[in-house]
């Protein structure tokens, strides 16, 4: 059974946020205002849009290939709660060599609804944890 994700609509600058092709797993997020990211700045761009996210899921935005590839703009601190009801911004940062300037209604990254499992929390002692063939090696080593 599909779960619903209600938005609404703060903007007319940009398109309704949409999946491209048929099982696309993320769908687009788009920029509601003109703006440039210089090389290795930041930027929160507005989307217009506010989201009801399923409860049980979260939505999680992630660059698109393109440009992050071509221009070297990635996504940040893009976990968006089920409890959010504010309007939805996706954490840019440009790590390539030239600016970046965004434009009204141009897609700036995908977001995608994953479902997730809630846990109870335990603190335990140290060697409580159970074993594992991995262990603590952590960083690098399974090999390059």
């Amino acid at each position: 059974m599909k779960k619903t994700l209600k938005i609404v609509r703060m903007s007319d600058a940009v398109p309704t946020p949409k999946y491209d092709l048929a099982g696309d797993a993320g769908f687009g997020l788009y920029v509601n205002e003109r703006l440039t990211v210089n090389p290795m700045e930041r930027a929160s761009i507005n989307t217009g849009f506010k989201m009801e996210i399923p409860k049980g899921c979260v939505g999680i935005i992630y660059e698109r290939s393109g440009l992050s590839f071509k221009h070297g703009i990635i996504t940040y601190g893009n976990v968006i709660d089920s409890g959010y009801r504010g309007e939805v911004h996706v954490g840019v940062f440009n790590l390539g060599k030239e600016p970046y300037t965004f434009e009204p209604g141009h897609k700036v990254a995908q977001m995608v609804i994953h479902s997730y499992e809630e846990v109870e929390l335990k603190e335990v002692e140290e060697g409580k944890l159970s074993t594992s063939d991995r262990g603590e090696r952590g960083f690098g080593s399974t090999g390059k």
